[in-house]
């Protein structure tokens, strides 16, 4: 391995350890408990080093945020394809939904924080650039499912988009109110069964009568 082959191993060593760092330590505190400092001392390099890979705190976040989004898009896609009725596949939907959330929670919830925050006015052209496209293919799955569902005469006459958005938001209502509760109250976290519940009433109010 020669001299320039063997810096470029050591970035992408440098860069694997700051990623891996920094999943447990958003994961254990939040974004905003978490310090550059916290980060960079479980990855043992210097906070300079994690600047040389990352803009910011934020660009950072906003990494670990789009691996989940491609996770997501990845298998929402998957379901797209797949030969079943149309109601199986929301259905499949919601399931995802959970399985994000089991995934890591704390990511998905400073997710939701992140696209609704100023922080993403601290993200390089790059970093955005990515958010939007996974969090578009994600979005537009659902859609173009709603859609076939209408066009299908099982749900209901109404905009694909509007029903979307009603779907995207009740999934990061729920899991933003209820995890909230849990910080006052830690004797459990009920954010799976509120979500089950709301999942389910979404389901019966599309469908047409």
């Amino acid at each position: 391995m020669g001299i320039t082959e063997r810096k470029h191993q050591g970035k992408r060593n440098s860069r694997q350890a700051i990623i891996k760092a920094a999943r447990k330590v958003f994961s254990q505190k939040g974004f905003n408990r978490a310090t550059v400092e916290e980060i960079t001392s479980q990855a043992k390099l210097s906070p300079g080093t994690l600047y040389l890979h990352f803009k910011n705190k934020e660009e950072l976040y906003t990494f670990l945020s789009i691996a989940v989004l491609k996770r997501f898009s990845s298998k929402i896609k998957d379901i797209v394809g797949c030969a079943i009725p149309v109601e199986e596949k929301t259905e499949r939907y919601f399931d995802l939904f959970m399985d994000v959330y089991d995934h890591d929670p704390n990511i998905l919830i400073n997710l939701f924080h992140l696209q609704s925050g100023e922080a993403l006015h601290h993200l390089s052209d790059e970093v955005m650039q990515q958010l939007k496209k996974y969090s578009a293919l994600a979005y537009g799955s659902v859609v173009s499912t709603i859609k076939e569902g209408i066009e299908a005469g099982v749900y209901i006459n109404e905009c694909p988009m509007a029903l979307a958005d009603i779907v995207w938001g009740s999934y990061a209502g729920v899991v933003l109110w209820v995890n909230s509760k849990h910080l006052l109250n830690d004797q459990k976290d009920f954010v799976k069964s509120t979500l089950k519940i709301a999942f389910r009433i979404i389901l019966q109010g599309m469908k047409r009568k």
